[in-house]
């Protein structure tokens, strides 16, 4: 069963990069133009009546620990109905381009900080989406050592959070057999293309409904 908020809630993304989608120098609304902008649309295709508010604060090379820093400014003061969050394949990615590695038990402990204020502080709910990685690069797939322990972190922390999961990695993975391939649907493995965000969009719509 998705799940439902009322029709006037707002609903935060936050995350990296693949959430940010250029949010702050389009114009517009500064939903970006990937999932985030996608699943906001489907959701108001779905509830013509529902006043929702959308609001994008994915920054672009953020890690969990970045999150953690900006969390009081760009997720508590907002007081959110829901908050989706996608973060960490830049702390798998910054090991293997620059050495600066996250350890796995950190981003659990951070990743779980979010967690806890949003439901203790706000007493919203919460949403997460898988990091993930659809390899285009033979080395990428070295990256899956890092990064499967953390998509296990998420997994464990939607089930004790009782938050809805998005399972990204699954999803992508497959949609690339489907599509002809890893660039069909993330042209660099990390970032999703068009099609990648298309995917990502229609599953997070799946998980939640408006009264």
């Amino acid at each position: 069963m998705p799940l439902r908020l009322p029709s006037d809630a707002t609903i935060l993304f936050q995350g990296d990069s693949i959430t940010d989608t250029s949010r702050r120098t389009l114009p517009g609304d500064g939903l970006g133009n990937g999932y985030a902008r996608m699943a906001a649309d489907l959701l108001r295709e779905r509830h013509p009546a529902s006043a929702a508010t959308f609001v994008n604060r994915g920054v672009s090379g953020d890690r969990v620990c970045d999150l953690r820093a900006r969390w009081d400014e760009d997720t508590l003061a907002l007081r959110p109905d829901l908050v989706s969050v996608l973060v960490g394949v830049n702390d798998t990615w910054r090991r293997y381009d620059s050495g600066d590695a996250t350890t796995t038990a950190a981003y659990e402990r951070d990743y779980r900080h979010l967690l806890v204020r949003v439901r203790d502080g706000l007493g919203a709910r919460l949403l997460l989406v898988e990091p993930f990685l659809v390899p285009v690069e033979a080395e990428q797939w070295e990256w899956r050592e890092d990064l499967d322990p953390r998509i296990h972190v998420v997994r464990r922390l939607a089930e004790e959070f009782d938050a809805p999961l998005l399972p990204a990695d699954g999803l992508l993975n497959a949609a690339a057999r489907e599509h002809g391939g890893a660039r069909a649907v993330a042209g660099d493995g990390v970032h999703p293309t068009p099609l990648g965000h298309a995917v990502l969009a229609r599953a997070w719509a799946e998980l939640v409904a408006l009264d």
